[in-house]
């Protein structure tokens, strides 16, 4: 099989990832605020969590989706 001469746009890795990305950041929040109360900080409820990670996952995804397509230009030579 020939490799591929374009990578894929960063635009559809983006779409791609987003669902992802997004609940990663929402999940990684939530338990910040749970280690928050350890230091005496109120905790994060997990609807704030997610509402914070709608916006918050758009730079996670492009980084995400700049790092998948270096690695595919790494896989194609």
């Amino acid at each position: 099989m020939a490799p591929a001469t374009e990578l894929p746009s960063l635009r559809r890795l983006a779409l791609l990832l987003y669902p992802f990305s997004a609940g990663a950041v929402a999940i990684n929040l939530f338990m910040l605020g749970l280690m928050g109360q350890w230091v005496g900080l109120p905790a994060i409820p997990p609807v704030w969590a997610v509402t914070a990670a709608v916006p918050l996952g758009v730079p996670a995804t492009w980084a995400a989706a700049r790092w998948v397509r270096g690695l595919i230009a790494e896989a194609e030579g």
